[in-house]
Protein backbone atom coordinates (compact mmCIF):
# COMPACT_ATOMS: atom_id res chain seq x y z
CA UNK A 1 0.00 0.00 0.00
CA UNK A 2 2.97 2.62 0.79
CA UNK A 3 3.95 1.86 -2.83
CA UNK A 4 1.38 2.48 -4.51
CA UNK A 5 1.21 6.14 -2.46
CA UNK A 6 4.73 6.73 -3.24
CA UNK A 7 3.98 6.03 -6.80
CA UNK A 8 0.98 8.18 -7.08
CA UNK A 9 2.95 10.93 -5.41
CA UNK A 10 5.98 10.80 -7.65
CA UNK A 11 3.16 10.24 -10.67
CA UNK A 12 1.24 13.52 -9.35
CA UNK A 13 4.13 15.58 -8.86
CA UNK A 14 5.66 14.78 -12.50
CA UNK A 15 2.17 15.96 -14.00
CA UNK A 16 2.10 19.08 -11.33
CA UNK A 17 5.46 19.47 -12.88
CA UNK A 18 4.96 19.50 -16.61
CA UNK A 19 1.86 21.57 -15.91
CA UNK A 20 3.18 24.48 -14.66
CA UNK A 21 6.45 24.40 -16.24
CA UNK A 22 7.35 27.25 -18.78
CA UNK A 23 9.14 26.36 -22.26
CA UNK A 24 11.44 28.25 -24.42
CA UNK A 25 10.91 28.60 -27.93
CA UNK A 26 13.60 29.49 -29.97
CA UNK A 27 13.15 31.10 -33.73
CA UNK A 28 15.83 31.79 -35.97
CA UNK A 29 14.69 33.88 -39.36
CA UNK A 30 17.21 34.52 -42.28
CA UNK A 31 16.69 37.21 -44.69
CA UNK A 32 18.47 37.77 -48.12
CA UNK A 33 18.76 41.22 -50.05
CA UNK A 34 17.13 40.06 -52.48
CA UNK A 35 14.25 37.62 -51.14
CA UNK A 36 13.88 34.06 -52.86
CA UNK A 37 17.06 32.47 -51.88
CA UNK A 38 17.43 29.20 -51.58
CA UNK A 39 18.49 28.72 -47.69
CA UNK A 40 20.69 25.94 -46.65
CA UNK A 41 21.16 25.43 -42.76
CA UNK A 42 23.93 23.10 -41.70
CA UNK A 43 23.44 20.94 -44.80
CA UNK A 44 19.69 20.82 -44.85
CA UNK A 45 17.76 23.08 -47.07
CA UNK A 46 15.04 24.81 -44.84
CA UNK A 47 13.18 26.90 -47.69
CA UNK A 48 13.59 30.26 -49.35
CA UNK A 49 14.33 33.66 -47.62
CA UNK A 50 12.67 34.64 -45.57
CA UNK A 51 12.42 31.71 -43.64
CA UNK A 52 11.93 30.80 -40.18
CA UNK A 53 13.13 27.78 -38.48
CA UNK A 54 12.86 26.45 -34.83
CA UNK A 55 16.46 25.23 -33.33
CA UNK A 56 17.45 23.60 -30.03
CA UNK A 57 21.04 24.50 -29.80
CA UNK A 58 23.10 27.51 -29.94
CA UNK A 59 26.60 28.05 -31.62
CA UNK A 60 27.98 28.12 -34.85
CA UNK A 61 26.03 27.61 -38.07
CA UNK A 62 27.11 26.54 -41.58
CA UNK A 63 24.91 29.22 -43.69
CA UNK A 64 24.80 28.65 -47.74
CA UNK A 65 22.48 30.90 -49.67
CA UNK A 66 21.78 30.27 -53.19
CA UNK A 67 20.01 32.55 -56.33
CA UNK A 68 20.26 32.45 -59.95
CA UNK A 69 22.15 35.23 -61.00
CA UNK A 70 23.98 35.86 -57.54
CA UNK A 71 26.40 34.25 -56.62
CA UNK A 72 26.45 31.45 -54.01
CA UNK A 73 27.55 32.59 -50.23
CA UNK A 74 28.88 30.00 -48.01
CA UNK A 75 29.36 31.21 -44.72
CA UNK A 76 29.51 30.46 -41.08
CA UNK A 77 27.51 32.61 -38.19
CA UNK A 78 27.14 32.51 -34.34
CA UNK A 79 24.53 32.05 -32.49
CA UNK A 80 24.90 33.23 -28.77
CA UNK A 81 22.70 31.98 -26.23
CA UNK A 82 20.73 34.63 -23.64
CA UNK A 83 22.17 34.85 -20.30
CA UNK A 84 19.29 32.87 -18.55
CA UNK A 85 20.46 29.75 -21.25
CA UNK A 86 23.20 29.27 -18.81
CA UNK A 87 23.86 27.63 -15.49
CA UNK A 88 21.81 27.81 -13.03
CA UNK A 89 20.17 29.98 -14.34
CA UNK A 90 18.53 28.07 -17.36
CA UNK A 91 17.03 25.71 -14.16
CA UNK A 92 14.88 28.85 -13.05
CA UNK A 93 13.71 30.16 -16.46
CA UNK A 94 13.06 27.33 -18.13
CA UNK A 95 11.81 24.59 -15.50
CA UNK A 96 10.57 26.87 -12.52
CA UNK A 97 9.31 29.51 -14.87
CA UNK A 98 5.62 29.44 -15.76
CA UNK A 99 6.09 31.45 -18.39
CA UNK A 100 6.55 30.86 -22.00
CA UNK A 101 9.80 32.08 -23.37
CA UNK A 102 10.27 32.73 -27.24
CA UNK A 103 14.07 33.67 -28.30
CA UNK A 104 13.85 35.04 -32.03
CA UNK A 105 16.95 35.95 -33.99
CA UNK A 106 17.22 37.14 -37.09
CA UNK A 107 20.14 37.16 -39.66
CA UNK A 108 20.45 39.47 -42.81
CA UNK A 109 22.58 38.84 -45.74
CA UNK A 110 23.00 40.38 -49.19
CA UNK A 111 23.86 38.82 -52.11
CA UNK A 112 26.26 40.20 -54.64
CA UNK A 113 25.29 40.04 -58.63
CA UNK A 114 26.62 37.13 -60.37
CA UNK A 115 29.53 38.80 -62.44
CA UNK A 116 30.24 37.26 -65.84
CA UNK A 117 33.67 35.59 -66.17
CA UNK A 118 35.46 36.13 -69.42
CA UNK A 119 37.64 33.96 -71.06
CA UNK A 120 40.47 35.19 -70.07
CA UNK A 121 40.13 34.86 -66.88
CA UNK A 122 38.78 30.75 -67.37
CA UNK A 123 41.79 30.32 -69.32
CA UNK A 124 44.29 31.45 -66.82
CA UNK A 125 42.47 29.79 -63.75
CA UNK A 126 42.58 26.57 -65.29
CA UNK A 127 46.49 26.87 -66.26
CA UNK A 128 47.17 27.73 -62.44
CA UNK A 129 45.27 25.30 -61.29
CA UNK A 130 46.75 22.89 -64.04
CA UNK A 131 50.59 24.01 -62.37
CA UNK A 132 49.32 23.34 -58.91
CA UNK A 133 48.14 19.83 -59.79
CA UNK A 134 52.17 19.19 -61.18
Amino acid sequence: MAKVKLLFLIGTSLIVTAVLCGCVERKLTINTEPQGALVTLNDEEIGESPVTVGFSWYGDYCVRLSKEGYETLNTHRELEGPWYDDFPFDFFAQILSSERIVDSYEWTFELSPQRPVSSDELIRSARQMKEQLQ
